[in-house]
C-alpha cells in the first residue's frame, strides 16, 4: 500500500490592492502597463510580468507569439530572460504577473505555465535565494513566497550533477 505525502504550500489572498505595500503595487502597475505591449494575435491574451531586483530596478516583459507555435515566449520567461542576461548577477526578488482578454481591461490572476515554472526556478536555484510570485486580478490577488512552491517536484541542477 502506497503512503500518502502532503505537500503544503501557503498561498496569501488580497482583495484589494491597498494591502499591498508600495513597492507591490508598483510593480503590479509595471505588469500591467506591459500587457498592453503584448504581442498576442493568436491567442488574444495578454500578459504582463514585471520583476523587482535586489537594486529596486524593474523588468518587465510581455508574452511575445509566432505563427510558428512554439516560437513564442511568455512573459514571465521574456522578463527572466532579460534580467539575466543585462543583469547576470542580481538578485530577482518578486516577479508581478497581470493578463487580460483581448481588448478587456479587467485583468485576472494567472499562474506561470509550466515553462516559465522551471525557468523561474533556474533563477531562484542560481541565486540561492526566494523569488516571491504575485499574481493580478481585478477581485483578487494571489502571492506566493517562492517560486518552488509552484513545482513539489522540482527537477534542477542537483538531479543531474548529485
Amino acid at each position: 500500500m502506497g503512503k500518502k505525502i502532503n505537500i503544503n504550500i501557503e498561498i496569501v489572498s488580497y482583495d484589494q490592492l491597498n494591502d499591498l505595500s508600495k513597492e507591490d503595487q508598483e510593480l503590479l502597475a509595471a505588469a500591467e502597463k506591459a500587457t498592453f505591449n503584448a504581442y498576442a494575435p493568436y491567442s488574444n491574451f495578454n500578459v504582463g510580468a514585471a520583476l523587482r531586483l535586489e537594486t529596486g530596478e524593474v523588468i518587465v516583459g510581455n508574452n511575445q507569439e509566432n505563427a510558428a507555435y512554439p516560437s513564442g515566449m511568455c512573459a514571465e520567461r521574456t522578463a527572466m530572460y532579460y534580467a539575466g542576461a543585462t543583469h547576470p548577477n542580481a538578485v530577482i526578488k518578486t516577479i508581478a504577473i497581470a493578463a487580460r482578454k483581448g481588448e478587456d481591461t479587467e485583468f485576472i490572476p494567472i499562474s506561470p505555465c509550466g515553462s516559465c515554472r522551471q525557468a523561474m526556478l533556474e533563477y531562484e536555484v542560481k541565486q540561492n535565494e526566494n523569488i516571491r510570485v504575485i499574481m493580478k486580478g481585478d477581485d483578487q490577488i494571489f502571492e506566493i513566497h517562492s517560486v518552488s512552491d509552484l513545482l513539489p517536484f522540482k527537477f534542477t541542477q542537483k538531479d543531474l550533477f548529485e
